[in-house]
């Protein structure tokens, strides 16, 4: 079949859609924010496919995966099996990096295991192995007289019940192994998990180092390296025939894989279990301000009440180091603020209010200090609220012990061409690929390593084909950018050169510059003529005239959109006049350049971020205008989000919101006295259960209860606001307990949500539903679109206020009541604009926005800079994160980032007008901005 067919899509807000998409070409969906691309993409197409995969398994395996239900459509033909490659899929575990997520790291693992050569970590000379009279000798050695057992290792790190093994090991006249440190008698019937790890050790003798004992001790350590092929475990001492530093003593287990692996025992560090970080107490956390008092709240654990436990043992404290509670932190001399927060052993007298306030009590108790109580909590503890509070003053910090490096020192001892596993994995994509390009070996490890070699050359080449050679394989996953993990997991795909698959892509050309834009393009296009089908949710220009078909959905969003408007060729859209995608490829419409800039004056007032280090910055000094829509720009990897949101977000929000986040490094920065507020307004959720909603995110929900309790209805059956919440008992439905719908398990077959019956989906009771304003129950208005609840309520302000904001940003579809999970990012990040809009000015906010055009068309952004113009307008400053061109023009400032990525970056290449930076012939903005201002 040539095409895939999809018939009666409904879900959503899709209107009976009907398509057909040709099979193995490059098709793209695109139409404005909300208008359906994700729903018949993803909700659809892929939710289907992995439906159908799901029922082709058995019942008992189904029950083990995700749960997918069956999308709303009457059918779908010609479907592939199909992979989703999202943005969503970022793996937030801290043992994840870029090596391990593209398994390159597996495959180095193997190559050092086979070809590494092994060093003694302690002196750094080549370790080979022992002879057999060096075990002896080294054994021979032992104080006369000392008992020891002697063991055969037969199982490392391997799971199974080892049954036969065990059954073997009777036969041959042995009676007692150590199964992963507990003695068992081989005549007793031995249960061990076989679904676990276990290490296996058969004793082989027990004795006394002496004279009359040698011809034994021989005899036993020969046996037992028969069994283990060259090892022998004699007391707490190992021996092994292979590996074993001459010069110091030291013996080391065979060199596997595992050895390699930061997730296994046998290769991560024992401080940090393969992390490379620890989690410890931060003194500037626990008393982040030392000009206030301990009576003010100063050392932040602990709140200062005279009646409350805390209060009396801080008085205690007082009394017995001999302050006072009023005393500012920073007065009270060093050693006794120190005392405090690492104890003593001197007890400390507690004196405490009993029999109801009457009488006082005073105990002898030993004040363990601040940060051992702290560290006792987090130890201690099951409770997750518990151990987030006590992280509140912890940092992460390099692993003293491997100084980050994750692994072992007799990992990090095997070298390949003098490096070893971790300093490879910290080379640059690109640097890691001319490494492995000019590794040698001889004739027989040729061999060996051809194949290793081949598949590592060919997953580097494929992630900097697909923009990424500025990341490092050491790299840990949860840092990467939604846009990056995307790419990363795109590379993944064309390494495993799988044909016939239907690849489903959310917008890859996020976080990319124009310069890398064509790279990416390429490799879509390859994956495509491998014989796969790629449908790609995008809004890029470039990727919509590459692709062989483009379908625009809307024509408007919401209930407003989900049809198809216009499906063709790039060049047939752009003809099409009822496409407003077409308009725009046409020039029907563009997004205007500015006819006059904000200008920078002689006296104007400026931030300054001074000797900015953090990450790959360069000492770098940016000075940011006040007052101005301001946009930084430069490829993926050259310092941006590192620069505004480590540095300049981080700094500022403690200084005025007093956060606890630590900045990135930078001497300093001046200037912030010219504001008083730093807003972030990103495109994470606006809640994550579905009882958020916009009306409860933007505060207009609680006038809206005021209105509903203010009604002659509501006065005269005594219900106040609190009655039309459905958070909470008393007005909510106390079957669903507000929620609308009712979980029904279906075992192995996915959770059904069916409309709660009581209730019917509306979230209330009868008795609430009663009362009306204006003809409409609090259930009614929760299900307005934002256009209709702008007419609904346009004689209240304080509510009509909040409306027309979220109307203004382009939100006039979705409804007030609306769950926030269902809002998509770009969604989420406008609701969070209107918010800030809402707000009486002050003129002195900074705004700052991370790539905001994530999930916009074109008519979106048009909106969305009419929205940033207008805070500007007002006097605050707008600071944008921006590689969308029709943004980067419309700015008043740009400061451009590079030249490079990693590395080759964190320096600054220009700053000035868009006009003065398309002159600079150093900026890859600037280039590709002249072509765009002409």
């Amino acid at each position: 079949m040539s095409k895939i067919k999809i018939v009666g899509a409904k879900e959503h807000n899709l209107k009976d859609i009907t398509l057909e998409i040709p099979r193995d070409k490059l098709v793209v969906f695109t139409g404005i924010s909300g208008s359906g691309k994700s729903t018949l993409a993803y909700d659809t197409l892929f939710a289907e496919a992995q439906r159908r995969y799901l029922e082709s398994l058995s019942s008992y395996a189904r029950q083990f995966l995700g749960q997918f239900r069956k999308p709303d459509v009457e059918f779908i033909e010609g479907l592939s099996p199909a992979i989703s490659i999202d943005q969503k899929s970022v793996s937030h575990n801290p043992r994840s990096t870029v090596g391990t997520v593209t398994e390159i790291y597996d495959y180095l693992r193997l190559l050092y295991a086979r070809l590494g050569t092994p060093h003694c970590p302690k002196c750094n000379r080549i370790v080979s192995g022992l002879s057999q009279e060096e075990v002896l000798d080294n054994i021979l050695e032992l104080p006369e007289g000392e008992e020891v057992d002697i063991y055969s290792p037969l199982v490392r790190a391997q799971k199974g019940h080892h049954g036969v093994l065990l059954d073997d090991l009777f036969q041959k006249g042995f009676k007692t192994v150590r199964i992963d440190d507990e003695l068992y008698e081989l005549e007793d019937k031995i249960d061990i998990d076989r679904y676990k790890v276990h290490n296996i050790d058969v004793l082989v003798d027990s004795l006394k180092i002496e004279s009359k004992n040698f011809q034994r001790v021989i005899e036993a350590v020969e046996a037992a390296m028969k069994l283990s092929k060259g090892e022998v475990i004699v007391g707490d001492k190992f021996f092994n025939q292979h590996l074993a530093c001459p010069h110091c003593g030291l013996s080391f287990p065979e060199i596997e894989p595992h050895t390699f692996s930061f997730n296994s025992p046998y290769g991560a560090c024992e401080e940090c279990h393969g992390i490379g970080r620890k989690k410890v107490l931060d003194e500037s956390l626990i008393i982040p301000d030392k000009l206030k008092t301990v009576a003010e709240g100063g050392i932040l654990p602990w709140s200062y009440k005279r009646n409350n436990y805390y209060g009396a043992l801080l008085d205690a404290l007082a009394t017995h180091y001999r302050f006072q509670v009023n005393n500012r932190i920073k007065d009270i001399p060093e050693e006794i603020v120190n005392k405090m927060l690492k104890g003593e052993e001197k007890p400390v007298l507690l004196k405490l209010v009993t029999g109801y306030g009457i009488g006082r009590e005073t105990f002898k108790i030993k004040f363990p200090g601040f940060m051992p109580w702290l560290l006792k909590r987090y130890n201690r503890t099951d409770s997750d609220s518990v151990r987030r509070d006590v992280e509140r003053y912890m940092r992460d910090k390099k692993c003293l012990a491997c100084k980050g490096r994750r692994l072992n020192p007799q990992a990090l001892a095997v070298l390949i061409n003098k490096k070893n596993i971790f300093e490879v994995t910290e080379y640059s994509i690109v640097d890691a690929l001319e490494f492995f390009k000019k590794l040698k070996f001889s004739k027989s490890q040729e061999m060996i390593s051809r194949p290793v070699l081949r598949e590592v050359r060919n997953r580097l080449g494929f992630l900097k084909n697909v923009g990424l050679d500025y990341l490092t394989l050491s790299r840990t996953a949860g840092t990467l950018a939604g846009g990056e993990a995307q790419r990363i997991r795109l590379a993944s795909q064309l390494g495993s050169a799988l044909v016939g698959v239907l690849y489903i892509l959310d917008e890859p050309s996020v976080g990319l510059h124009s310069r890398d834009n064509k790279r990416l393009l390429k490799t879509l296009l390859e994956l495509r003529d491998c014989g796969n089908t790629l449908v790609v949710i995008e809004h890029d220009e470039e990727t919509m005239r590459q692709a062989d078909h483009l379908v625009d959905i809307g024509p408007g969003a919401g209930e407003h959109g989900g049809e198809i408007v216009a499906q063709g060729t790039a060049l047939e859209i752009s003809k099409d006049k009822d496409s407003l995608t077409g308009d725009y490829l046409a020039g029907r419409k563009k997004i205007e350049i500015p006819k006059e800039r904000r200008k920078v004056g002689k006296n104007h007032k400026w931030v300054s971020v001074l000797g900015a280090s953090e990450h790959n910055l360069k000492n770098l000094n940016v000075d940011i205008p006040l007052g101005l829509f301001v946009c930084i720009t430069g490829v993926s990897g050259s310092g941006k989000s590192t620069l505004v949101n480590d540095i300049l977000f981080r700094a500022l929000d403690r200084k005025f919101h007093r956060s606890l986040e630590r900045p990135g490094r930078h001497k300093e920065i001046k200037g912030d006295e010219n504001l008083n507020k730093i807003i972030e307004i990103d495109q994470s959720p606006i809640g994550r259960t579905p009882r958020s909603n916009p009306a409860t995110y933007t505060g207009m929900f609680t006038p809206i209860r005021a209105l509903f309790a203010g009604t002659p209805e509501s006065r005269a059956r005594g219900y106040l606001p609190g009655r039309f919440s459905f958070n909470v008992p008393g007005g909510r439905c106390d079957y669903c307990k507000g929620e609308g719908s009712i979980k029904v398990e279906m075992q192995f077959l996915p959770d059904v949500f069916v409309p709660c019956e009581y209730c019917g989906g509306t979230r209330y009771n009868g008795e609430t539903l009663e009362v009306k304003y204006k003809t409409r129950n609090i259930s009614e208005v929760l299900g307005m679109t934002i256009t209709e609840a702008l007419g609904f309520f346009g004689s209240i302000p304080e509510v009509k206020n909040k409306l027309k904001t979220l109307f203004d940003v382009g939100l006039g579809y979705i409804k007030l009541g609306q769950s926030a999970t269902t809002l998509s990012g770009g969604e989420a990040q406008r609701v969070k604009l209107s918010k800030e809009l809402s707000r009486r000015a002050t003129g002195q906010t900074m705004y700052i926005l991370d790539e905001p055009t994530t999930g916009l068309h074109f008519e979106d952004i048009n909106k969305l800079l009419e929205v940033l113009q207008e805070l500007v307008d007002g006097g605050n400053t707008v600071v944008v994160i921006e590689h969308n061109l029709d943004v980067v023009k419309s700015a008043d400032w740009i400061i451009d980032l590079g030249p490079e990525g990693g590395e080759g970056g964190g320096r600054l290449v220009a700053f000035g007008t868009p006009e003065e930076v398309a002159k600079n012939d150093r900026s890859y903005t600037g280039k590709f901005l002249g072509e765009v201002l002409k």
